[in-house]
């Protein structure tokens, strides 16, 4: 199955990115992702489900970890494997 996760961390700081928002940048950008999309309010990726849950289980314990107070996601089935 694939997943695509869409995020947010808090607090927001629009002058500079707080170190809970580039640890889950980190995250996201390191794991075996595809579509890949990191911005200022909103960040998304896509992949196999095995990929998808383990990036978002090591975004969650990083980003609280560095400081977030907040993590906002979402996860939806966006087709089977190969699709």
């Amino acid at each position: 199955m694939r997943l695509r996760v869409e995020f947010t961390t808090e607090p927001f700081d629009l002058d500079e990115a707080p170190a809970h928002a580039v640890a889950a940048r980190e995250v996201i950008e390191a794991a075996d992702l595809d579509a890949v999309d990191v911005g200022p309010f909103g960040n998304t990726a896509e992949g196999g489900s095995d990929a998808v849950l383990a990036a978002v289980d090591a975004l969650l314990r990083k980003s609280l970890g560095a400081g977030a107070t907040r993590i906002s996601l979402q996860v939806n089935v966006i087709g089977e494997d190969g699709a």
